[in-house]
């Protein structure tokens, strides 16, 4: 396999979308190009971050340059952390200081805050060319990306302004690709074509898939499409009972695991199995099962063994919870260890903790 072909799987591995693959491989023809990652700065770090964390860290070894942006003004928007903007710039850096942790460098990548740009008159000139490109109708289509409903916006005016916000960062940071969950599709689609109306460049789009809450789907309404279906069911911190934290100790990681919801044979919205494919063996490699030698003894399984397995009945939910919680925990040390060894991060944690996780 080429170099080429190396940092075109590296960019695409664990990928749930790449919109598009040609488009993708042409910038990687081309040394790579800009890229970034929008997050809400809104509290704590799950595990169900560490997905796109972990393909940002490969997104900057295919050879592109990639941006963090702190989206601040989005968080206050979309009323997070009570709207309190100094609290909001607090979980930015507890992001950073995350990264850090599971060894993605600061000099690596730009962070790059909301505050950056909202200061400048042409971010609020794409604001509004951006907005007369589209109708009412077309924008409120797009804001479940916010994790809200099309509805919401009709008693907060602000929350309309938000999908053009990130279109907007997209073309004020020239970028050439966009890396987000698959919630995320909304905006990106609307930015593709955006950037046809605008004559902008069009970005390529990553999607990464969403790792489902431990506690398991609530009543799913089947009309959705899939990435707001995804949504519904993803872990969240404004949820804690139903996400493990980067920094979780051994005994709540273990425990939160034992109480997951794992119904026999389900693989799909099974969040113990979405760990496994999505975290633990996501570059490969297997996973240790132990058993009674009545039961089968212990095994050593890929995620495809594992799965295909698991939908045969013949791995026991309690035998799969116990491997994924024990390499979980095997995982997450080096985060644990960091901010018990870095006083500045782990007071800016604690003061997250003690603050209210909004939705």
């Amino acid at each position: 396999m080429g170099d080429l072909e190396k940092r075109l799987e590296l960019a695409m591995r664990g990928a749930e979308e790449v919109v598009t693959v040609d488009e993708l491989r042409t910038l990687i023809e081309g040394g790579g190009g800009k890229g970034y990652l929008g997050f809400e700065p809104s509290g704590l770090f799950h595990i169900g971050w560490l997905v796109w964390a972990y393909k940002f860290k490969e997104l900057i070894e295919a050879g592109f340059k990639m941006k963090l942006l702190a989206a601040t003004w989005h968080a206050w928007i979309n009323d997070k952390l009570g709207g309190d903007l100094e609290l909001i710039r607090k979980a930015s850096k507890h992001v950073a200081d995350v990264l850090e942790a599971i060894g993605i460098s600061r000099s690596s990548y730009d962070l790059v805050y909301a505050e950056d740009l909202v200061s400048d008159l042409e971010y609020w000139n794409l604001i509004i060319r951006i907005s007369k490109s589209f109708s009412l109708a077309r924008i409120r289509r797009a804001l479940t990306i916010m994790g809200r409903r099309a509805e919401e916006s009709e008693s907060d005016f602000s929350k309309l302004i938000y999908p053009v916000m990130q279109v907007a960062d997209i073309f004020y940071m020239d970028l050439d690709l966009a890396l987000g969950g698959i919630d995320q599709r909304k905006a990106h689609m609307l930015a593709r074509e955006a950037a046809e109306k605008l004559r902008k460049k069009k970005i390529v789009a990553i999607h990464t898939p969403l790792l489902p809450s431990l506690l398991g789907p609530e009543k799913m309404e089947t009309s959705l499409e899939k990435d707001e279906l995804y949504s519904q069911i993803k872990m969240s911190k404004s949820k804690p009972e139903g996400a493990i934290f980067v920094y979780d100790k051994p005994e709540d990681i273990y425990s939160k695991i034992r109480k997951a919801y794992c119904p026999p044979r389900e693989i799909e919205t099974n969040p113990i199995i979405g760990i496994a494919r999505h975290i633990l063996l996501r570059e490969g490699g297997t996973i240790t099962i132990e058993r009674k030698p009545e039961y089968g003894g212990t095994v050593e399984l890929t995620i495809e063994e594992l799965e295909k397995l698991y939908s045969e009945g013949k791995i026991h939910p309690l035998d799969l919870k116990n491997a994924v919680a024990k390499e979980l925990i095997r995982i997450l040390e080096p985060v644990r260890r960091y901010f018990e060894n870095n006083r500045e991060a782990l007071e800016t944690l604690e003061i997250l903790r003690s603050s209210r996780i909004t939705r």
